[in-house]
């Protein structure tokens, strides 16, 4: 990307997005509201999102965070085999998309899915084809934790092949392996975070560990995230952004059990737009890495806004309330000028 005094993003798009709940909501929500014309909102709650009422009342909880921000919080269900065609139906209109975790393997998953077995899962699968519901995958096993996200590709093999018309989303990928399946299969699709996109295993525990980058799925090699960089430069049409921007209280990060999860909502385009350049790719492929490519995908068409950044330096803050979010305390490169509704 030339350097230029402002760059301008239309409608920016984020495609993986934690909110929580209750006071955490309502630090966070407002801050991805300022900038994005919507989020695909995670539904792994305690409980979890499953009903109807479910849905509905988290996304008033979401708009009254919000207050008179422009945003569209597009809402997730939490992956259950025994969703039938009828129920999903009369949800069509308000959900996006269906979550499905592997039982136990990240923030509040243990009621996820156990085993993958095709037939348990055809039902409810078939009748999200039917329906044009996407799937989204937190894609990993319970294996070594470098080695789980390449384990899964079988899985997601084994899902796209069997449910030809389903969109399966393979969520915050980080390998090479990953990348690869993209174009194996017509109806997998993928969501990269900002961190991927700047880490590897050595920035969060190379040196003096670093909880604020401690995330699932864990950063990997070096290599892999050079085949994230590739795809998301490029803008790959069925790759798109998604932060799985996941806030945790400081004192849940700077513990002996750290809880995993980078919070980069409130710097995520300033950070993206500084990266793009320092790869020399053009705008126009950061426009459709945030936010084209996810409205194709998804078929969506978010509320009209425009962010106008600045190159000017931009001092990140320590935390947001009790939140750290990445680069906290450093300068990057680029600073919100304003936002433009409509």
């Amino acid at each position: 990307m030339p350097s230029t005094e402002t760059i301008t993003l239309h409608n920016p798009l984020d495609m993986h997005l934690h909110l929580r709940d209750g006071d955490m909501l309502r630090t966070v929500a407002p801050l991805s509201a300022h900038s994005f014309s919507g989020a695909v909102i995670m539904p792994n709650l305690v409980p979890p999102v499953t009903t109807a009422d479910d849905v509905k009342s988290y996304k008033e909880r979401i708009l009254s965070a919000i207050g008179k921000e422009r945003f569209a919080p597009y809402m997730t269900l939490f992956f259950k085999p025994d969703y039938d065609s009828a129920f999903l139906e009369s949800l069509r209109d308000d959900i996006t998309a269906i979550k499905l975790y592997p039982a136990g393997i990240t923030t509040n998953s243990e009621g996820g899915v156990s085993g993958f077995d095709v037939e348990t899962l055809r039902p409810a699968l078939e009748a999200m084809s039917a329906l044009d519901i996407p799937l989204c995958i937190h894609g990993e096993t319970n294996g070594f934790v470098m080695d789980r996200e390449a384990e899964f590709i079988p899985v997601y093999e084994k899902l796209a092949t069997a449910f030809p018309n389903l969109k399966i989303i393979m969520e915050h990928i980080t390998t090479k392996e990953s990348v690869a399946a993209l174009d194996r299969f017509e109806n997998l699709y993928a969501t990269i975070t900002l961190h991927h996109l700047f880490i590897t295993l050595d920035d969060v525990a190379g040196g003096m560990l670093r909880p604020h980058l401690f995330c699932k799925p864990i950063a990997k090699r070096p290599e892999d995230r050079e085949a994230l960089l590739k795809v998301a430069l490029e803008a790959h049409p069925k790759v798109m952004f998604g932060s799985d921007s996941a806030p945790h209280p400081q004192h849940a990060k700077e513990s002996c059990g750290c809880a995993a999860g980078v919070f980069t909502a409130p710097i995520a385009l300033q950070a993206l737009a500084q990266l793009f350049e320092t790869h020399q790719a053009p705008v126009e492929k950061l426009q459709a890495f945030i936010s084209d490519n996810a409205q194709r995908i998804y078929g969506i068409t978010p509320p009209k806004k425009s962010v106008i950044l600045q190159k000017q330096p931009f001092a990140v803050p320590a935390a947001y309330n009790d939140v750290v979010p990445m680069f906290a305390g450093e300068t990057i490169d680029y600073r919100i000028k304003e936002v433009i509704d409509g």
